[in-house]
């Protein structure tokens, strides 16, 4: 399967229409047509739903879905790989991809960004935000040189740096809540309140822990992957949101407010790579100043 050819799949994929593909691509229809056709019989599976006479339109059968997911992966990793071997020896310039949770350990990054940045504003930042599962989807299909994750480190596939610092968990409430009045939350605080919960406590097991019950046993009214959108349901009364501090500001004029859990629950985190990864010449320089501004926030 040739990438040209990929790239023409997914000119028809985001036009919705053979005709206005070929038109964008600078093709005759015929000849986008054949391509897509071969294609089809390349794979043994029908790509497109091609509409009636009447209608130009094409739809995307469950395999030309797929297709195009990996499609789009596919042809960004070319992209990247191309921009790092193109780039000249003596100026480090590039691109350098992070994945990332919701965590106010995110400002390290940034900070080492804005020191690197003086000496070499050729480098380039590319974060993409999502969940552990994301993340490491992410690294393992090289879309991105760095995961920032919490908790154990698969050593045997990773390498990884310590970050030296810790997010504390606790709960997001509106200040008129009746909870809003503690300086700490329990877990029988929350045995019948409506509860607002990472998509991910339902198998990692450390909440339960916490909260001494099963999670099919408290009311869960929502869950969310990020905080941000949690912050808005409650902010609508819908429920207390369990997450980490530092990511919702709520100083000033917020309605929202946050409590720590009591007993007291953080969580550490490293920044991984996978093993025998060769970086680009701004990835091996970013990763320097990580480890040199890390140590000077210890400090």
């Amino acid at each position: 399967m040739e990438l040209r050819v990929l790239q023409y799949f997914l000119a028809v994929a985001r036009e919705q229409s053979i005709v206005r593909a070929a038109e964008s691509l600078h093709l005759s229809q015929p000849t986008l047509s054949t391509q897509i056709k071969a294609m089809e019989e390349e794979l043994g599976k029908q790509l497109l739903i091609r509409g009636t006479k009447g209608s130009r339109k094409v739809t995307l059968t469950e395999e030309g879905m797929l297709l195009r997911k990996r499609a789009e992966e596919i042809l960004n990793l070319v992209h990247k790989t191309e921009r790092e071997i193109s780039l000249s020896d003596e100026v480090v310039v590039g691109d350098v991809y992070i994945g990332t949770g919701e965590t106010d350990a995110v400002r390290l990054i940034a900070k080492a960004a804005r020191e690197l940045y003086q000496t070499y504003p050729g480098i380039h930042y590319h974060i993409a935000s999502g969940n552990a599962a994301f993340v490491m989807e992410q690294l393992e299909k090289g879309l991105i040189d760095f995961g920032l994750v919490f908790g154990a480190v698969d050593q045997s596939k990773y390498n990884h740096i310590k970050i030296l610092l810790t997010d504390v968990w606790g709960v997001l409430m509106r200040k008129d809540s009746p909870l809003a009045a503690k300086p700490a939350i329990s877990p029988e605080d929350l045995w019948d309140k409506p509860l607002i919960l990472s998509r991910q406590e339902d198998s990692s097991g450390a909440l339960a822990s916490w909260i001494q019950r099963e999670i099919s046993e408290l009311e869960v009214v929502a869950t969310y992957n990020l905080l941000f959108n949690a912050s808005l349901m409650v902010d609508e009364g819908l429920g207390y949101a369990i997450g980490f501090n530092k990511i919702i500001n709520t100083s000033g004029n917020s309605n929202l407010c946050f409590r720590p859990l009591n007993p007291r629950r953080e969580d550490g985190m490293c920044i991984i790579w996978k093993k025998y990864q060769v970086f680009s010449k701004a990835s091996e320089k970013f990763m320097a100043q990580l480890k040199e501004t890390q140590k000077e926030i210890i400090m």
